[in-house]
């Protein structure tokens, strides 16, 4: 089974899984041993499943700004720890071909593996939650019409995107391609870089 493959196969796992429970304050059951990709690319998949949820709680014209205000925080901490995650999954493909000898014709690729595996992710969310849409009994045809036409776009997306994943990680294998990683410098999260943040230290 080819990587990309694996990750639709526990991105769809996950995405159903979320939407047993179909609560953004659930905790998983992670069928996987923590320490693992497979374990990460799950949490990875859980991570972006609350988001999403959380992103339409809070479009709530209605909603309480408190409770709006919590959400906004609880989407920053969100997003930090997708980051966070999304770095740890590129960690494991830099140990794995830590070894290989890249060509000197060697090219760098526009985002690393791991980044790209995160929109992989997002993909999975978007397939269901677009074939929810394309399935609902009580919507005008035209409307489960349009749906129905977006999902498709999004089929052949999750293949190219599948397939342009698996290349990457057989021309870095091959050393047609190096990896290169820069982490995340989310200057609003630190305090010491932030000046709204530091400026209340003084």
């Amino acid at each position: 089974m080819s990587f990309s493959n694996t990750c639709n196969k526990i991105f769809a796992s996950c995405t159903e899984h979320y939407h047993t429970m179909d609560s953004v304050d659930a905790v998983p059951s992670v069928p996987f041993e923590h320490g693992t990709i497979e374990h990460d690319l799950f949490m990875k998949n859980w991570i972006d499943a609350v988001q999403w949820h959380l992103e339409d709680i809070i479009r709530d014209p209605n909603i309480d700004p408190i409770e709006a205000l919590k959400i906004k925080r609880r989407i920053d901490t969100s997003n930090q720890e997708r980051t966070d995650l999304v770095e740890r999954i590129d960690s494991y493909f830099l140990e794995k071909y830590a070894h290989v000898s890249t060509s000197p014709n060697a090219t760098i690729n526009t985002e690393s593996p791991a980044w790209a595996i995160d929109r992989l992710s997002i993909l999975a969310l978007k397939i269901y939650h677009m074939q929810q849409e394309a399935n609902r009994t009580d919507a005008a045809p035209d409307h489960t019409a349009r749906c129905q036409t977006k999902l498709q776009v999004l089929l052949e997306q999750q293949r190219d995107l599948s397939t342009a994943i698996d290349q990457l990680l057989n021309d870095i294998e091959l050393g047609h391609k190096y990896m290169k990683v820069y982490r995340q410098m989310k200057m609003y999260n630190d305090p010491a870089l932030n000046p709204v943040l530091y400026a209340k230290q003084r």
